[in-house]
């Protein structure tokens, strides 16, 4: 693999998983909610899309999966709200019973390939549903596919264009001031429950989209694509906020997008020194680790100089004095 072709599948990968990023930013960032959903609502977007795709509407599909990740979000936000139930344990009820639901979404099986039969000679032919990268043909450099990044980018531009418009709305605000303090919110007679909703509606459709994204770029869904997603969205997020650091909303959604680009290629370079796979869990625990020891780190090694510094404006103060 040469060097721009190892950049650019990071890359391609990155803006897939982006979505996710952005959800996760939503739910942890903004609303300060551990939403747990996220693994599930990856799948739940998977496999609603894998149904639509072939069923033959692979553009409406990405709006399903979007349509499931929010339901799934619903859910969760329901449990929390009405049920008063612990914001963990309501993420891991609802990831729990996607599971089910995935496996009845997919006939009953653990993975399906975006292929449908045709009956010609009555003899049964499978072929490939056509996904979104068909519909828009092929743009490649040499034997590199952009399609993928190129629309996987193009949707992200504009998830990150219509977030930042509409969390400077007079809703979006309110989605905003109830993470920030959910008490102050209900003293103002706003519908905090209402809010807290439908922020983690929006974060888990974004995260539903990038399952949604992902299935019709490698054509099949499996249940199993959700483990460890939310690790992977921590990280983003996290990285992001290292790069950029923690700015205002329209900053906060393009870092998490970075983050996102950022892990991909570290991961990709993983790869090219012919890191075992199954080490990836592994690798993304350490980023993550590594990206939330910066700032102590940080402050350490400006504590300590500030140390030195003194103690050698000391000693120059004191020789001064011996002169």
């Amino acid at each position: 693999m040469t060097l721009l072709s190892m950049l650019v599948s990071a890359c391609m990968q990155g803006m897939i998983y982006a979505p996710m990023a952005l959800g996760v930013y939503i739910a942890f960032g903004i609303l300060n909610t551990p939403d747990l959903t996220i693994d599930g609502s990856l799948v739940f977007g998977m496999t609603v899309c894998a149904y639509v795709t072939i069923a033959g509407h692979p553009v409406l599909a990405l709006f399903a999966g979007m349509a499931a990740g929010a339901a799934a979000g619903l859910v969760t936000g329901l449990l929390q709200t009405k049920l008063k139930i612990n914001a963990i344990l309501s993420g891991i009820l609802t990831m729990t019973g996607l599971y089910t639901i995935n496996y009845m979404v997919l006939g009953g099986q653990s993975n399906r390939y975006l292929q449908s039969g045709t009956t010609a000679s009555n003899t049964v032919f499978k072929m490939f549903s056509r996904t979104v990268n068909d519909i828009f043909g092929e743009n490649a450099v040499g034997d590199i596919n952009l399609l993928p990044l190129i629309l996987s980018a193009t949707v992200t531009a504009a998830a990150i264009a219509i977030l930042a418009v509409f969390f400077k709305t007079r809703l979006g605000l309110q989605i905003r001031a109830t993470g920030d303090n959910e008490d102050m919110v209900r003293s103002s007679s706003i519908n905090a429950d209402f809010t807290r909703i439908l922020g983690i509606m929006t974060a888990n459709a974004l995260v539903a989209l990038s399952g949604a994204l992902l299935c019709q770029q490698q054509k099949y869904a499996d249940l199993n694509c959700g483990m460890g997603m939310l690790v992977v969205g921590l990280a983003s997020v996290i990285i992001g906020q290292v790069l950029f650091g923690k700015r205002g909303i329209t900053v906060g959604l393009i870092s998490a997008v970075a983050g996102s680009l950022f892990y991909r290629i570290v991961l990709q370079v993983a790869y090219k020194i012919d890191m075992p796979s199954f080490t990836v869990k592994l690798l993304s625990a350490i980023i993550v680790v590594a990206a939330l020891s910066m700032p102590v780190i940080k402050n350490k090694v400006t504590e300590l100089n500030g140390r030195r510094a003194r103690a050698s404006s000391g000693n120059e103060g004191s020789g001064g004095n011996e002169q």
